[in-house]
Formats: C-alpha cells, structure tokens, sequence
C-alpha cells in the first residue's frame, strides 16, 4: 500500500515505514502529524485517484527532528563590470518517519 501526498507545494510516494524529509512543519519533535492531501491512494493494486483528494484518506506520521538542508550558493556576476553578488541559503526541514496510510 502506498500513497502520493502532498505537503509544502511538493508531492511525495510514501509507503508506511518511509522516511522522509519535508519542508518545515510547526509541530514539535515526537509528536504526531496527519497529512489530509492525498491525492492518490494504491491499495494491493486498488488505485484511488482524487479530484484533487482522495475523500476520508489520511496519511499519519511522526516527526523524527528539525534539520536545515544543504548550503546553496548563488552567484551572480557581469563580467568587466565589477559586479559580484553571492548569495546563500539553506532550507529549513522535517524529517517524518511514516506509521500509517488511512483510507
């Protein structure tokens, strides 16, 4: 069984068991979260699609941490001009360990 979510204006396939790392949740370490937006749903070959979501399918898990993703650097240059921006960032992440797919 698994199921297509989405969380942070991304889509995921998780089946239960799955780690993950999403876009930042407001929800402490340790407790539980319930992603509402599935939006297709395999049950042994059984496929759910929405329209956009899958009515009573929910998808339950628990948050593992809070991490911060990898440093990204932009760099922007015109060259013979003397002009140089560098620019970095990292994203904010919750990794959510899967227990399990309602539906």
């Amino acid at each position: 069984m698994y199921a297509v979510l989405e969380t942070g204006a991304k889509q995921y396939r998780v089946a239960a068991g799955d780690t993950l790392q999403v876009e930042r949740l407001e929800v402490e370490a340790g407790q539980p979260v319930t992603f509402d937006k599935v939006l297709l749903l395999n049950n042994d070959g059984k496929v759910s699609v929405g329209n956009p979501t899958v009515p009573q399918a929910s998808v339950v898990a628990d948050v593992v941490e809070h991490v911060r993703g990898p440093k990204v650097v932009a760099f922007k240059l015109r060259r013979r001009k003397g002009y140089r921006r560098t620019v970095g960032h990292r994203q904010e992440l919750t990794v959510v360990k899967i227990k399990e797919i309602k539906g």
